[in-house]
């Protein structure tokens, strides 16, 4: 996903140090916090409730989306008989999460590109906005690249691997390529070119930019032509073709296909289609773009999906092709333009047939369809395939490592956090959601737009200012948390905070606390309840039954369309220390 980026500079920030336990060394001795009080986490249960995905799923159909939660801006390359995917993950860590399927209907994540702190740094950015966009895979001669741009932390770059679990390497720097959404292509003539987003010479508005192609070095990546426009978002045409972004070229039957997104990410986001006999151009529109939108949609559809973009074109080994693109599954359709979201931005895969030239995805004014022919490919399962449509899920750490699909709040610095015997240790840090730092926070992708989570928490070193429990987020500004404290009177008290774009009120406003009876060694459980816009709370001690904390609290302040940014929410467990 990309953001208007006149909103936006590049600011070349230093490589922070991160120690994580996914894949990663201990901390050195004089890296080591000093020792903070542990809120200790465990059996964190995730369930998925959806009613679209209580719909059967017969074994010739494959469930759209093809990841749930927001894994926006899907690129895929096809080594073979091999499918490797990967979504950008803007200022979240560890970032560009790696998919890999055999079958288009089966995936298993393999890694993250990024995971190590000599990579990228992300102090200080906002989660949504700044951070890694839409990258693009490819693969030649035995390696893999991934090129995109981090915005706020150097700008356009490459890393490589022979692997494509990894490791990755550290990014190989673009500085003289202007905008964002970079996509290789590696012509039949050996010749290596980057085609991208930026603004034209002729700039009339803001909305207005260009995609453009330079030819580089096919070692170092520099440049050694100056860049070529192809398409200038000012051309007069029917459909929508400011913010052009997102680019791909694709080379069918000696002719070159550009791809690219239009129209903003909103409402009118939109994929186009243009193609040449010369990959420099002239490049002629297809009069039949947008080729994939919902733009025009009846607002009162069942299970609306809109603002699909961002598409990438690939075909299978019997010559069947595909696109895989994002989208927003959204409520409250007939109150907003894009509807409000909190699963964010997700990929979908759709079949693409070719007629007088061109690839044609879906017939005009269809609606993207949750499910989906299954492609004349051997069924073949992954180990540890990533779930979809409705799941449960209990992470019951008795790994040592955090899952792949974990995330963090930009780049940890310093080991706060162990898991062992089955338990997670959590330090109670002095950095909290709400500074723009890097809190002690792990948290996945809020997959649904109805779903239970909860975790059971024990906190036997519990002090006043210290707080630890659930929390559901998409940025600094807008969260809820659901957390366990003690006052000064030495009370055990639970309270939910809900903050809602508001930069000034870093623990946002209190909407509901109430006094427990909890012994030190006992543990309570935390449990949210998320149906679109409402949440309900509720807690027990030692299994005993349910009680409920306050009900019907008004969620949207995790929606996108509320946050802003272009993530989606997650949930998970944090622990922090009030005092200052």
């Amino acid at each position: 996903m990309t953001c208007n980026t006149h909103k936006y500079h590049f600011a070349l920030l230093a490589i922070a140090v991160f120690l994580s336990a996914c894949n990663m060394p201990a901390p050195s001795q004089n890296q080591t916090p000093k020792a903070s009080p542990n809120a200790i986490f465990d059996d964190f249960n995730y369930q998925g409730k959806d009613t679209i995905f209580n719909q059967p799923l017969a074994k010739t159909k494959i469930q759209n989306p093809i990841l749930n939660g927001f894994y926006p801006d899907p690129s895929i390359v096809r080594v073979g008989h091999d499918y490797y995917m990967v979504n950008s993950t803007f200022s979240l860590f560890p970032g560009l999460p790696i998919f890999h399927s055999k079958d288009l209907a089966h995936w298993q994540q393999l890694g993250n590109a990024i995971n190590r702190p000599e990579q990228l740094n992300f102090d200080g950015l906002h989660i949504g906005y700044n951070g890694i966009y839409a990258p693009a895979i490819e693969y030649r001669q035995g390696t893999f690249y991934i090129i995109t741009t981090c915005v706020g932390c150097g700008g356009n770059f490459i890393i490589t691997a022979t692997d494509p679990a990894g490791p990755w390497s550290d990014p190989i720097w673009l500085p003289e390529l202007a905008g964002i959404d970079p996509s290789l292509f590696f012509d039949d003539d050996g010749k290596v070119y980057i085609v991208h987003h930026k603004d034209p010479a002729n700039k009339k508005y803001p909305a207005h930019t260009s995609i453009a192609i330079m030819e580089v070095d096919a070692n170092t990546f520099q440049p050694i032509s100056k860049d070529v426009e192809l398409v200038n978002g000012d051309d007069p045409a029917p459909w929508h073709t400011e913010y052009l972004e997102g680019p791909h070229i694709y080379k069918v039957k000696n002719k070159y296909y550009l791809s690219a997104s239009g129209g903003g990410t909103e409402y009118f986001h939109s994929y186009l289609l243009y193609r040449a006999d010369s990959i420099l151009g002239p490049y002629e529109a297809n009069q039949e773009n947008p080729v994939l939108t919902q733009i025009g949609l009846p607002k009162d559809r069942e299970f609306p999906i809109t603002a699909a973009g961002h598409g990438d074109l690939f075909d299978d080994p019997n010559g069947d092709w595909w696109v895989v693109f994002l989208a927003n599954r959204v409520y409250d359709l007939d109150k907003t333009d894009i509807g409000h979201f909190h699963t964010g931005r997700e990929p979908f895969l759709l079949p693409v047939t070719w007629n007088d030239g061109w690839p044609t995805i879906l017939p005009d004014h269809a609606p993207i369809p949750y499910q989906i022919d299954r492609p004349a490919l051997p069924q073949i399962p992954s180990n540890n395939e990533f779930k979809r449509g409705n799941y449960t899920q209990i992470y019951d750490f008795e790994s040592n490592q955090v899952p792949l699909e974990w995330l963090f709040i930009r780049t940890p610095r310093t080991q706060w956090w162990k898991i062992e015997n089955g338990r997670l240790f959590m330090s109670a840090r002095k950095d909290r959601l709400g500074e723009n730092n890097q809190p002690s926070f792990i948290g996945r992708r809020l997959a649904h737009m109805k779903a239970t989570y909860s975790v059971k928490l024990q906190f036997p070193e519990l002090q006043p200012g210290l707080e630890a429990g659930m929390m559901s987020m998409q940025n600094d500004d807008n969260y809820i948390a659901f957390g366990l404290s003690q006052n000064s009177q030495g009370d055990k008290v639970l309270q939910v905070r809900r903050k809602a774009n508001t930069p000034e009120l870093v623990q946002g406003v209190t909407i509901k606390e109430q006094r427990i009876t909890l012994q030190r060694a006992q543990q309570i459980e935390l449990r949210v309840d998320i149906d679109k816009a409402n949440m309900d709370f509720y807690y027990r001690i030692e299994e005993q039954p349910y009680q409920p904390l306050i009900m019907s609290v008004n969620s949207s302040v995790l929606s996108s369309f509320e946050a802003g940014g272009f993530t989606g929410a997650i949930v998970g467990m944090y622990s922090q220390d009030n005092n200052r």
